[in-house]
């Protein structure tokens, strides 16, 4: 029988992300997502071969039914006390459509998903960037839409669609406004189970 343990969710096998998960995860079961297996099975190794007790899943942010297998996959190490979410594309990285789904979109289901299990006590990280504050302020109507609208409905905001956005950096801009702005949303909903999300 296996004993349970906490367990900490690294969604993205990227430097930033295995940085905080070397600071924070020790003693912890860690599960990292990452879209590329190789990329989470490589920080997997990095990790195991310094001491830590580390577990690789294929994750596609993008996809709701991705990050729910995710969270499944590493409930069965035991309770999810911690997320750490540095999975995302970058304006240099992929086109228009793919920062929104990926870094918008993707964002606020994984915020939901992991909110439902999150145990009391948990705690929760999404890395954005200073993009979000470089664009023009938006009116406090399309920061509620950001913060609030369903994450299946997000796409849909006349915010998003292909002919108000300039470039993949505009694109990439919205999605981290958006991530700030889930965030908020979000520590409320958290902060009933006692858990806080940053």
């Amino acid at each position: 029988m296996m004993v349970e343990q906490k367990v900490m969710l690294l969604t993205g096998a990227g430097q930033i992300g295995m940085a905080i998960a070397r600071r924070m995860g020790y003693g912890m079961k860690i599960v990292v997502g990452d879209k590329k297996l190789e990329n989470a099975q490589a920080i997997t190794k990095i990790m195991n071969d310094a001491g830590y007790d580390v577990a690789p899943v294929e994750m596609d942010l993008s996809n709701r039914a991705s990050i729910q297998n995710l969270i499944t996959e590493a409930q069965k190490y035991g309770d999810i006390t911690m997320l750490v979410n540095a999975a995302g594309v970058s304006p240099s990285q992929a086109p228009i459509e793919a920062i929104l789904k990926v870094d918008l979109y993707g964002t606020a289901a994984l915020l939901e998903e992991v909110g439902k299990v999150i145990t009391p006590g948990g705690v929760g990280v999404t890395i954005s960037s200073q993009s979000g504050h470089r664009m023009k302020q938006l009116t406090p109507e399309e920061d509620e839409q950001l913060a609030c609208t369903p994450a299946e409905e997000l796409l849909s905001l006349p915010l998003l669609q292909p002919e108000n956005i300039r470039d993949t950096l505009h694109a990439y801009q919205l999605a981290k406004r958006c991530n700030e702005k889930r965030v908020m949303a979000e520590s409320v909903k958290w902060g009933v189970k006692g858990a806080r999300i940053n």
